[in-house]
Order: structure tokens, then sequence, then C-alpha cells
């Protein structure tokens, strides 16, 4: 899933999880979390990847042995500090990432390139990319026209919410 996707979804889980719980919008701040969680695996990977320290960009920012401590680590930090909510929506987003990228290695059968869950123990093959998911009406659907989808929606849903964290941004970089 490209990275602005990943954005999308965390930000679609972190606002749904706040409805369920009877709320409105999600929050400034708990937004911002939520996205820093969303966007943090690829932070991580695709750098080392660039740099040739990892052989494929999704290993250790992708590895639930690297994300399970990390969102309890969060969660601590934040309930220390009375802002339990910022946890949650760190832990939402992270996990968001990490479960939307594994669909289209179900769908298209690539099962061995999950490696990714468990990285290093598990080994990570190079990434085959973009999966065809069939044709209709003659063109070849594959995963991005999904990701397009859901990007779509997620920015959709941020601009309806009123674009939470966007002040907070704006506010720290002086505008």
């Amino acid at each position: 899933m490209l990275p602005p996707v990943h954005l999308a979804v965390g930000y679609l889980c972190y606002a749904a999880l706040v409805r369920f719980r009877g709320h409105g919008a999600p929050a400034e701040r708990a937004t911002l979390a939520a996205l820093l969680g969303a966007a943090l695996p690829d932070l991580i990977d695709k750098p080392i990847h660039w740099l040739g320290v990892v052989p494929v960009g999704r290993t250790i920012g992708h590895s639930l042995l690297l994300a399970l401590p990390l969102v309890a680590l969060v969660w601590v930090l934040a309930r220390r500090a009375g802002e339990r909510e910022l946890g949650v929506a760190f832990a939402v987003g992270i996990l968001s990432h990490i479960a939307t990228d594994v669909p289209w290695h179900l769908v298209s059968g690539e099962y061995h390139e999950l490696g990714f869950l468990l990285w290093p123990v598990t080994h990570m093959p190079e990434y085959t990319g973009t999966a065809t998911l069939g044709t209709l009406a003659g063109v070849e659907v594959t995963t991005l026209w999904i990701e397009a989808v859901i990007l779509v929606c997620g920015v959709a849903l941020w601009v309806a919410d009123g674009t939470p964290g966007a002040g907070v941004v704006k506010e720290r970089l002086g505008d």
C-alpha cells in the first residue's frame, strides 16, 4: 500500500473508533497521533532500505516485534501524561498500517511476502508490487484502484470532519 493511503486508512480507522465510542470527529492532537502511527512503519523502513541497510522496504518498522512493544510503550507514556487517547490513537494508526499491508498478499497468493510481520525472525523477500485483482469490462483492476478509493474516502472524511490536526500543524508552523 502506498504511504499516503496508509494515512487515509489510519484516519478512517481512528475516526470510526471515535464515532463508535459515541463522539463526533476526532480531536486535533489525537488525529496527529493516529497519523504518526500510520506513517511510522514507512518512515522507519523506506529510508533504511534506500540507504541499503536492509534489502527491502518492509522490515523492522513493519514487524510486530517492534510495533507491539512500541504500542505498549507509547500507551504507557501517554497514560502517565494524562493523555490516554493519544496512546489509543497511535496504536490504531500503526496497527492499521501493518494490517492493511496484509490483504494484498493474501489476495495475490504471495503468502511468503508476509515475512515482514515477524521480521527479522522470518525472511522478507523482495516485494512484488501491485497485484492484479482481475478484469472488469475489459479493464485490468489492480490494488491501486482500491487504494485510490480508500485515499479519496479518507481525505473526504477528514475534510468533512473539519481537517482535525491541521490547526495544530499550522499553529506550530507559525501560520
